[in-house]
């Protein structure tokens, strides 16, 4: 059971952790493109009264940290 112990120690870390980080930065992007184009508006088109960059900036980010939490606890579970 001892190897066994010792064989687990180095694992590899679970893909989720890496998607949640991407999402999570491409989200901190979008949102801050979203901000910056509320105080300064480009030009006016159909939807960007609802400025969609800060409603998938956020977005991205809750998913990407629900991957993130996801990955966690699945390497925590393993443990």
């Amino acid at each position: 059971m001892e190897n066994f112990k010792e064989k687990t120690e180095g694992q590899m870390l679970d893909i989720w952790l890496f998607v949640g980080i991407l999402l999570s930065v491409f989200g901190v992007i979008l949102a801050l493109a979203g901000i910056y184009y509320i105080f300064y508006p480009d030009t006016n088109t159909t939807f960007g009264h609802l400025n969609p960059n800060l409603w998938w900036g956020g977005i991205m980010i809750v998913s990407g940290i629900i991957f993130q939490a996801v990955s966690y606890y699945n390497r925590k579970k393993q443990v």
